[in-house]
């Protein structure tokens, strides 16, 4: 069972009015229920790699984000929510979900939810914000709400370990890992929370997993394309394209991911070992042909420059590759 550390339990506690205002500026509007004239709670927003993060207790045995709410803030992200004691009910997205303490769900701001304690005590949540559109670039496809990831699943394991270790409260020796540990989450929100496979496609599987391989192998190939992938698999351009689209991506798409993930790992190294290596090496190494689109897709992906990446460094190192 997990326990919120030290620092929360020595949190102030807040009235319904404070509640609402410490959750608004980074999570919107949330309503609790006002069932008796007793209302205690507490709230304490910290940054996970980060990431917005919150750690909650609220006496209301219903917690809603309402339509009304909704329009009221017009936030957009995802906030991944980690039951930390007990159980609860939670509806979201037309789905009604049991979770207990462990389990990891993974909610869309843009959708009503209610949070419903099961117990008397004070629910125990926490929650880690996701840029929506961040997350469904990387995972080249838009993750549903109201999906629960169980404490059992090695991703949420991880998880849990990632959002409630003290450390994440730390400064981080190098601000770039940040974004790289953006990735990890992301990942494992991927593991957790995406589309089922379409029934009978044992055999596509095997035959995606194969596509990937070459990928993996060939990526730094500036010639690679869908129709070289199709022909060293032995399948039509139009059936590799179909084993993508049905896992909502493109073959082109997951080639550039490749290369720009391969580039991270370099210009990472490269800051961390400070050998001043070119950036433009580190993109032709990749496959990439042009520099400028590499840039402009390493900017799109992670959220910064390639030359921004380390200690000191800002923007304008990449002007001078």
């Amino acid at each position: 069972m997990m326990r919120p550390n030290d620092d929360f339990l020595s949190a102030p506690e807040l009235d319904y009015d404070g509640f609402r205002s410490a959750m608004r500026e980074d999570w919107g509007w949330f309503t609790p229920a006002r069932e008796t004239n007793f209302f205690a709670s507490k709230v304490r927003t910290r940054r996970v790699f980060g990431f917005a993060a919150v750690d909650l207790t609220c006496s209301a045995t219903r917690l809603e984000r309402t339509e009304q709410d909704i329009r009221r803030d017009n936030m957009e992200y995802y906030f991944v929510t980690v039951q930390d004691t007990g159980e609860s009910i939670i509806i979201h997205n037309d789905r009604v979900v049991n979770i207990t303490a462990g389990d990891v769900i993974l909610l869309d701001s843009t959708k009503p939810v209610t949070f419903i304690s099961r117990a008397q005590d004070s629910a125990q949540w926490l929650g880690v914000q996701v840029p929506r559109q961040k997350l469904a670039s990387h995972l080249g496809f838009e993750p549903q709400g109201g999906v629960c990831g169980p404490r059992q699943a090695q991703a949420s394991r991880l998880l849990c370990q990632l959002a409630l270790d003290p450390i994440s409260d730390a400064e981080p020796a190098f601000a770039s890992t940040d974004q790289f540990m953006h990735l990890v989450v992301y990942d494992l929100l991927g593991a957790l929370f995406a589309p089922p496979a379409p029934l009978g496609s044992r055999h596509n599987d095997k035959l995606f997993m194969r596509v990937c391989g070459i990928i993996k192998d060939r990526f730094a190939d500036p010639d690679i394309s869908p129709r070289e992938v199709a022909a060293e698999a032995g399948i039509s351009l139009r059936y590799l394209q179909k084993l993508f689209t049905v896992r909502g991506s493109t073959c082109g798409h997951h080639i550039c991911s490749a290369r720009l993930d391969h580039a991270a790992r370099l210009i990472e190294r490269r800051a961390l070992m400070k050998t001043g290596q070119p950036l433009s090496d580190i993109a032709y190494a990749c496959g990439f042909r042009d520099y400028t689109h590499f840039a402009r897709g390493f900017r799109r992906r992670f959220g910064t420059a390639p030359g921004a990446v380390g200690a000191g460094t800002t923007d304008n190192d990449s002007a001078r590759v």
